[in-house]
């Protein structure tokens, strides 16, 4: 499989190009087959990357856009008074077929709005959705919305676990079990709009749905795809990771108590350091937007080189993988097939 294009919003995030320009020159060393188009403020990339002697600019472009987005700009501002902004540049690169994805550390609400504006959403689909791999005891499972719909219809979550279903079995999940986030397993338990997402559910083709479950199901690997709306997956995926981020620092307290636990800290210090990585934010950084007509992936905006460097990891497996096209596909042949 070979590497695609991949357009960076090099203005997004909470601490500029910076990081941004690390992580993308980073992943031109790791992939060699790799092109990025940086888009940004020209002078200031150029600057950063002239810091770095050893790139290949064959394999590198910097775009220059005249303006960026904040990060609290209210999306219909960015959408309407900025055409230039780094954000758009980049998306209208992937909507022309100059590049195959895009990745943003920036504004989620304004990268939800000119996403759908510039790229337009698949077939069937009302709303795009934002994904995001979560460690489980077994591994991973896809976890949305995680924060691009605060309010969802049953349609929606429907439409939602279409999409999680097919991105789970691109990442190599041969039938993904797909449930809804609930309050309990009970088919009495939870809201309106999730009943009625049961329903449709259970009446489609070729989904594997296999129910309810709870978070605590959810970090147990009950599930390979796990739903909800936006408001709830945003709790729930910032919780986690602020819990892990918790639980590191304790660990890292205690052992360094008093000489005895020092030294037990020594013995078990490459355990801990493995779990530290399994668990950590920056390794599963980059959350896909499932449901537009190119790939499009949202970084953290405090993401660190190396969580940055994750988010075009993904873009890079779900460009490659034609995303996009294979969703189209999927979503005609469970609509008809399930539900009109």
């Amino acid at each position: 499989m070979s590497a695609p294009i991949i357009a960076i919003d090099a203005m997004g995030g909470d601490f500029g190009p910076r990081n941004i320009v690390q992580a993308s020159l980073a992943c031109l060393t790791a992939t060699p087959s790799l092109h990025l188009v940086l888009v940004g403020q020209a002078p200031l990339i150029e600057e950063l990357v002239s810091g770095h002697e050893a790139v290949d600019r064959s394999r590198l472009r910097v775009i220059h856009a005249s303006e960026a987005i904040a990060m609290d700009e209210r999306p219909s501002q960015a959408l309407r008074g900025k055409p230039d902004s780094s954000m758009r540049v980049a998306l209208e690169l992937v909507a022309s077929g100059q590049a195959q994805a895009c990745v943003s550390a920036g504004n989620t609400g304004a990268l939800m709005a000119l996403s759908r504006f510039v790229l337009k959403t698949l077939p069937g689909i009302d709303r795009p959705a934002m994904i995001a791999a979560i460690p489980t005891r077994s591994g991973h499972c896809q976890l949305l919305d995680l924060g691009a719909n605060v309010d969802c219809s049953a349609e929606a979550l429907y439409q939602f676990a279409v999409m999680g279903s097919v991105l789970a079995e691109i990442l190599g999940v041969a039938t993904p079990r797909v449930a809804l986030l609930n309050v309990g397993t009970e088919d009495i338990k939870g809201n309106q709009q999730v009943k009625r997402a049961a329903g449709l559910l259970q009446s489609a083709s070729g989904l594997n749905y296999i129910g309810y479950v709870e978070g605590d199901g959810l970090y147990r690997g009950e599930a390979d795809v796990v739903v909800c709306d936006g408001f709830v997956g945003n709790v729930l995926l910032k919780s986690s990771e602020g819990l892990a981020t918790m639980i590191a620092a304790r660990i890292e307290t205690l052992f360094q108590r008093n000489l005895l636990s020092r030294a037990v800290g020594a013995l078990a210090l490459p355990l801990l350091k493995r779990l530290q990585t399994d668990l950590a934010p920056a390794r599963h950084n980059g959350a896909s937007l499932l449901g537009l007509q190119g790939v499009v992936v949202k970084s953290h905006g405090s993401a660190s080189v190396s969580g940055f460097q994750s988010a075009i990891q993904r873009a890079i497996v779900e460009s490659g993988e034609n995303l996009p096209q294979r969703l189209r596909g999927r979503l005609e042949t469970v609509f008809q097939g399930g539900r009109t």
